[in-house]
C-alpha cells in the first residue's frame, strides 16, 4: 500500500508552528505539575474583559444572536468598523471596506492568501512577531527578512525597505506599534517607507493590534496617510484595545475592490463572525473605554519597575519599549543566546519568550511580557539576575 501523503504547505509550516512556543509549553507543564514558575512568555492582558462588555455577548446570545452571518460580517459592526476609520482618516470609509474576521492573526492569515502566491516575495522587519513566517510560508511566498537594527531603536527605514525589494516583492508586512520590540514608527517614518513602496508597486499589510498602547510618540499608519491608503490594508482587533483576546474579534480594512477579493478568500474558511461577538464589538467600537488607558498605565508602571530592577544587572541590558506589552533584555553579557538563557532560566522559576523566535536579530534576546502581578515581575526579575549572576 502507498503511504498516505499531505501537501507542500505542511512541510512548508513544519518548524512554524508549536515548535515557536517550546518554553511556554514547557512552562505550562510545570505550573500544572506544581512547580514554582512565573511565566512571563504571552500577551495576555492581566486585568479582565470589562463587565459591560460581557453583559452585552450574554444579553445578545440570550436575544437569539447565535445563528449564522453574512460572510462579510454583521452590518452594525461593519458601519461601527467605518466610523472609526472614518474618523481617524479624515476620509469617508465605507462599510465596503471593511470586513469582520475572527481575531487580527486570521486576518493577517487571510489577507496574505489574498495578496501573494507562490514565486511572490514578502517583505518582514527582523525582529517580527512569531506567526509572521508561518503566514508567510503557507502562501507558498518568499520570506525575506529586513534586518533592524537595535542601535536605532530597532525603527525599520526606508532605505533598509528598498534595499530588501526584489523583484518578486509584492508586500511589506509592517507592525507598529511592534512586538517585539515595542517601537513606534512616526508619520514621516511610515511616510518615507510608503513612498518606496508606492514606488515599486508593493502592498502595506499594516498590523496595528496596538494601537492603543503607546507611551512614547503618537500611533501614525499608512492608511491614515492619503498617498498611501490605495496600496495598505489595516488588520486590527479588540484583542489588545479591551482586554478581549478569547473573543477572537478582528476585521481588516482596505480599498474596497481588494477587501471584496480578500471576502472570497475568508469566505472559503469560515462564514461570517459569530453575530453575538459582533454585537459585543459593536459596542466597544460605538462607545468611550478606558480599557487601554488602565492597561497603558500599568504597563508604564510596570517598565519603569523593571528598568530599575535591571540596572543591578552587569548581564542583563533592558531595552525600553515605547509601546505594547512586552520588553526585550538582551543576555549577550552572560555568554548565552536567548534559547540557551531561556532553557536554562526555566529551572530557576521563570519563563520568558527566547528572542530566535522573533528572528535573527533578537538571537541573543530574551522578550518578557508586562502582564503578570508587580509582585511577579520583580521576583521573576530577581530570579533571574540571580541567574544571570551565577553565569561565569
Amino acid at each position: 500500500m502507498d503511504q498516505l501523503t499531505t501537501t507542500s504547505i505542511t512541510e512548508r509550516l513544519a518548524s512554524l508552528g508549536g515548535e515557536k512556543w517550546v518554553v511556554h509549553y514547557e512552562a505550562r507543564r510545570r505550573v500544572e505539575a506544581g512547580e514554582n514558575v512565573i511565566e512571563l512568555t504571552i500577551g495576555e492582558p492581566d486585568i479582565p474583559t470589562p463587565t459591560y462588555l460581557i453583559d452585552v455577548a450574554n444579553t445578545a446570545m440570550r436575544a437569539g444572536r447565535t445563528r449564522y452571518s453574512g460572510g462579510k460580517g454583521e452590518a452594525p459592526l461593519l458601519a461601527a468598523l467605518a466610523t472609526k476609520y472614518s474618523a481617524r482618516t479624515n476620509r469617508t470609509i465605507t462599510a465596503g471596506q471593511t470586513l469582520a474576521l475572527p481575531g487580527t492573526q486570521a486576518a493577517l492569515a487571510i489577507c496574505m492568501m489574498a495578496l501573494v502566491e507562490q514565486g511572490d516575495a514578502v517583505l518582514v522587519p527582523d525582529p517580527y512577531y512569531v506567526t509572521y513566517e508561518g503566514v508567510v510560508r503557507a502562501t507558498g511566498a518568499e520570506f525575506i527578512p529586513v534586518p533592524m537594527e537595535a542601535a536605532n531603536g530597532f525603527h525599520l527605514t526606508a532605505k533598509q525597505v528598498e534595499t530588501a525589494i526584489t523583484p518578486n516583492t509584492k508586500v511589506l508586512l509592517l507592525n507598529s506599534p511592534h512586538n517585539p520590540t515595542g517601537a513606534v514608527l512616526s508619520a514621516s517614518e511610515i511616510a518615507a517607507i510608503g513612498a518606496v513602496c508606492k514606488k515599486h508597486n508593493i502592498w502595506i499589510l499594516s498590523d496595528e493590534v496596538y494601537e492603543q498602547l503607546i507611551y512614547k510618540g503618537s500611533f501614525a499608519s499608512p492608511f491614515d496617510q492619503d498617498e498611501l491608503a490605495e496600496n495598505t490594508i489595516v488588520v486590527s482587533s479588540i484583542s489588545k484595545s479591551h482586554a478581549a483576546p478569547g473573543f477572537r474579534s478582528g476585521w481588516c480594512i482596505g480599498p474596497e475592490w481588494v477587501i471584496d477579493r480578500v471576502q472570497s478568500v475568508a469566505e472559503s474558511i469560515l462564514f461570517g463572525n459569530q453575530p453575538f461577538i459582533a454585537d459585543m464589538t459593536t459596542y466597544a467600537l460605538n462607545n468611550p473605554d478606558d480599557t487601554a488607558s488602565r492597561m497603558s498605565a500599568i504597563y508604564q508602571r510596570r517598565i519603569e519597575l523593571l528598568m530599575d530592577a535591571f540596572s543591578n544587572s552587569p548581564k542583563l541590558k533592558p531595552m525600553k519599549p515605547a509601546a505594547g506589552m512586552f520588553m526585550l533584555v538582551d543576555v549577550t553579557a552572560t555568554g548565552m543566546n536567548g534559547v540557551e538563557f531561556s532553557l536554562e532560566l526555566l529551572d530557576h522559576g521563570v519563563a520568558v519568550m527566547p528572542g530566535n523566535v522573533f528572528g535573527e536579530q533578537a538571537d541573543n534576546l530574551i522578550r518578557i511580557s508586562l502582564t503578570v502581578s508587580d509582585e511577579k515581575l520583580a521576583e521573576a526579575v530577581k530570579r533571574m539576575i540571580e541567574f544571570a549572576n551565577t553565569i561565569i
